[in-house]
């Protein structure tokens, strides 16, 4: 039986119906249109093969042999010199290879730059195909690293070779790893003013917050509560929304991780002095430095962390066939071309690698109110009146959670208003079986320019909100350019789970919560919002 109907019972033009529509939906390149394509306005890339790779047969992915030495990726900062020496010796010879070997670093480093950039079709579709911003995001980039790894070990003849992961979520992580710093693993395009001994900023906003290093250190932790638990309860809160192949099927909704720290690190890793941030800063160029490998690598390894903290809670595997079914293509370690698919790389197990473990100080780091609950309630309770008061007035500070079929540009704070739907939840509804998501939809940057802003709830005095370190921080919007503006010019949503930050803050049996948008960069003037509400996810 099949949702109820039996076997026999489906017709063949049923059969056809669905694997049309399977096939459809299902996300693939069309590898004969790679293209020209435009990371910013007034600069065009070409990162395209040499040869069209639609004219190389391929193989379909097959999982290496379970008996096969297991790659245990480490923490960067904590490897010996020994590992160090092999891996530059790797990553050498690697950009020693000519362009038109696949194995070779800048065909590697293309790689990011052909999937990220529009430079693909879909394979149903006119559509552009980019792997950020969507469920897409953290598979595609696991099978990339998979590859690359596996190239780096042939290269040297050590089949347990392993990529390290930059450990940027653990406080001994929180600088650059110094085999970063010199030798083959350097790239001059790095802002020179975040080398060691500078603490990462996590939540960076392009601005240099002047902090210590217990203070930013601080701040990291607690962003990292947010976005790894607080705030990412749902599958879909982390991965992102779910992109489908074709016109219909296109959607922006980054998760959680994706957008800060990966996008807030890619940033702050770049150097100012070029006009994109490059070559971290920039989706087109980041390939070309080596730590973006451990950059990627600590986020995959962040996958698997969420996966395991979620299953004492209840199953977060994505079942969807169509999202399954999507596939890629990659050249192995023997310059094959491979097909790959999203089913092939959900357990790391079977492609014979694993992470050290390392310890997660972030899990108590959960923030606290910048005022007592209580004494901010008095101070909601007044603005509740200045709102009945003058909401009506053309000068009103005050606005309608929608804002209007031509939205409203984020070139000042904006404060609402949010309704919420269900005052009262069951303690079953709260108990991570239904996650209340604020959304801010209709999200759309105008040149899809370098945009960020901040969201805070029941926020008593934005002058004194800093970021993260304080729970009234609901959640970052960071949009780093991908190149396909022209083409597409759709609307994002960002959506942030607020359960458990609305019980913290004593909020979760109001009729309503105050929500403040916070420009944090200077092109927040061409972004503009439709709107704000609350939606229930299970």
């Amino acid at each position: 039986m099949i949702l109820g109907i039996s076997v026999g019972e489906i017709s063949p033009q049923h059969h056809d119906v669905d694997a049309k529509k399977h096939a459809k939906n299902v996300v693939s390149p069309n590898l004969t249109t790679c293209h020209e394509s435009v990371p910013r306005p007034g600069l065009s890339v070409y990162c395209c093969p040499p040869k069209p790779e639609s004219e190389e047969p391929f193989i379909d992915f097959q999982f290496p042999d379970p008996s096969s030495p297991l790659r245990l990726r480490r923490a960067a900062h904590l490897v010996d010199d020994d590992y160090i020496a092999k891996y530059r010796n790797a990553v050498s010879i690697m950009k020693s290879l000519p362009y038109d070997d696949p194995r070779s670093f800048l065909s590697q480093a293309n790689l990011h730059c052909i999937y990220c950039t529009g430079a693909y079709k879909q394979k149903n579709s006119d559509i552009p195909l980019h792997v950020h911003r969507s469920w897409l995001f953290f598979p595609w980039h696991r099978m990339m690293l998979y590859f690359h790894e596996r190239i780096l070990g042939s290269l040297i003849g050590d089949d347990s070779f392993a990529l390290p992961f930059w450990n940027w979520d653990n406080p001994d992580g929180m600088v650059i790893p110094e085999m970063y710093v010199t030798g083959s693993l350097v790239d001059t395009d790095r802002e020179n003013s975040h080398l060691p001994p500078q603490v990462v900023d996590l939540n960076y906003n392009l601005q240099e917050k002047g902090l210590g290093p217990e203070e930013q250190i601080k701040i990291n932790m607690a962003l990292m509560y947010t976005q790894m638990v607080s705030g990412a309860k749902t599958t879909e809160l982390f991965m992102g929304c779910p992109y489908k192949g074709g016109e219909g099927g296109f959607c922006e909704g980054p998760g959680t991780i994706e957008l800060a720290p990966h996008n807030t690190l890619h940033d702050w890793t770049g150097t100012g002095l070029n006009p994109g941030r490059e070559d971290m800063g920039s989706f087109y160029s980041a390939g070309r430095d080596p730590i973006f490998y451990g950059h990627h690598g600590n986020v995959d390894r962040l996958w698997e962390v969420w996966r395991r903290l979620q299953w004492e809670y209840y199953n977060s595997e994505i079942t969807d066939t169509e999202w399954l079914d999507s596939y890629f293509f990659f050249h192995d370690e023997k310059r094959q071309l491979v097909r790959i698919k999203f089913q092939d790389v959900v357990n790391i197990t079977r492609l014979r690698y694993a992470y050290e473990e390392v310890e997660l100080p972030w899990l108590n780091a959960r923030p606290r109110p910048s005022v007592p609950p209580k004494i901010a309630r008095d101070i909601l309770k007044m603005r509740d009146l200045d709102h009945e008061n003058n909401q009506e007035l053309p000068s009103s500070p005050f606005l309608s959670a929608d804002f209007g079929p031509h939205g409203r540009t984020l070139d000042t704070t904006i404060r609402v208003k949010v309704h919420r739907p269900k005052k009262h939840r069951s303690k079953k509804q709260k108990d991570f079986k239904e996650e209340e998501v604020m959304v801010v939809y209709g999200i759309e940057v105008k040149e899809d320019s370098y945009v960020k802003f901040d969201v805070y709830v029941n926020a008593v005095d934005e002058t004194l909100m800093v970021g993260p370190e304080f729970r009234e921080f609901a959640g970052t919007f960071v949009n780093i350019p991908i190149g396909v503006w022209p083409v597409m010019r759709r609307k994002s949503n960002l959506k942030l789970g607020i359960s458990e930050l609305l019980q913290d803050l004593e909020a979760d049996e109001d009729e309503s919560i105050w929500v403040t948008l916070i420009p944090r960069a200077e092109d927040c003037m061409n972004v503009t919002i439709d709107g704000i509400r609350i939606e229930y996810i299970e």
